[in-house]
């Protein structure tokens, strides 16, 4: 009798063992930036977990890999990131055996497909300009996550694949995709109206993460101070920006946090010039399903301290 309650004792402990685990389960979700955390987020049900791979404050431009990371790459169930052309730290591993199965790269060629060919009109007119273009690999702009409509596009990819995923809630993963479509043009609509002032400032950011934002709202960008972070500009360029700061109208700065605040300040030395910063990483926005429209406002916020009125010298 003894024999046969220890067994039956034995056979519900690992029963609850095996329904413990399985009850604690999670889909672990990882990003390589906080901006796609905030879409992950919007789009992911509540029982998914979701982290950022690059911690706040950080470049992923130059951004060097601390072991624990890769133990998140190792633990995520999926990995998004933006692609080659940005997050080059990751290229070897997202590309490769390893994590190849697991990353989706958003930055598909498909992915810009409906406005590629004005952006490239757009960059070859930037090109002529200012005698280069912002190198990540072939010249395309990677900064997609400031644009509200490429955010969509990229929200629907991480939909897609988190339905792909075993035991997902894909009726849950609908209605969060929906509603983030919503207050995306909501928001949009917001912002183009306070923005709407800013018709006659002329606007100059640090490097090119600025671009896609201000050409969707329709925004004047007179120049860009590096056209790589990675590498010091030439003189010739400085020049040419300093001569385009005097010239312009009203001209305002869009600096950003992750670099040296001394640099740009030593090239406008002497130049009636106002500053703004904005953060293009969303290093103080919280990972929430409403996040990407606050991370949106937080650009306009900054923007909108460029105004004559509003803007700091």
């Amino acid at each position: 009798m003894r024999i046969a309650k220890t067994a039956i004792s034995l056979v519900l402990s690992a029963s609850a063992l095996l329904y413990g685990n399985s009850a604690l389960a999670e889909t672990y979700i990882l990003a390589s930036l906080k901006p796609l955390e905030l879409l992950v987020r919007a789009v992911a049900t509540e029982d998914m977990h979701t982290s950022t791979l690059v911690p706040a404050g950080s470049s992923p431009h130059n951004y060097s890999m601390a072991p624990s990371k890769r133990r998140a790459l190792e633990n995520a169930d999926v990995i998004f990131w933006v692609g080659p052309e940005m997050e080059t730290f990751l290229n070897r591993l997202l590309t490769g055996d390893e994590f190849g199965g697991r990353s989706v790269a958003l930055m598909a060629p498909d992915a810009d497909a409906a406005s590629s060919e004005r952006e490239n009109q757009d960059h070859s007119q930037h090109n002529d300009k200012h005698g280069d273009g912002h190198d990540h690999g072939d010249g395309e702009d990677p900064h997609i996550w400031v644009d509200p409509q490429m955010a969509v596009t990229m929200a629907e990819n991480i939909r897609d694949t988190l339905a792909g995923l075993d035991g997902t809630d894909k009726p849950a993963l609908d209605r969060n995709l929906e509603r983030f479509r919503a207050a995306v043009t909501q928001k949009e609509e917001q912002i183009r109206e306070q923005l709407a002032p800013l018709q006659d400032v002329s606007l100059f950011a640090y490097h090119s993460a600025f671009t896609r934002f201000a050409e969707h709202y329709n925004l004047k960008v007179e120049g860009v101070l590096t056209l790589n972070p990675e590498l010091s500009p030439g003189a010739r360029h400085i020049a040419d920006v300093q001569n385009s700061l005097r010239s312009a109208n009203h001209p305002c700065l869009l600096t950003e946090p992750q670099f040296n605040r001394q640099w740009w300040r030593s090239i406008t030395q002497g130049l009636d010039v106002k500053f703004s910063t904005w953060d293009p990483l969303a290093t103080d926005i919280d990972a929430t399903a409403n996040g990407y429209a606050e991370f949106q406002q937080s650009i306009a916020d900054a923007v909108l301290k460029c105004l004559p009125e509003n803007a700091e010298h």
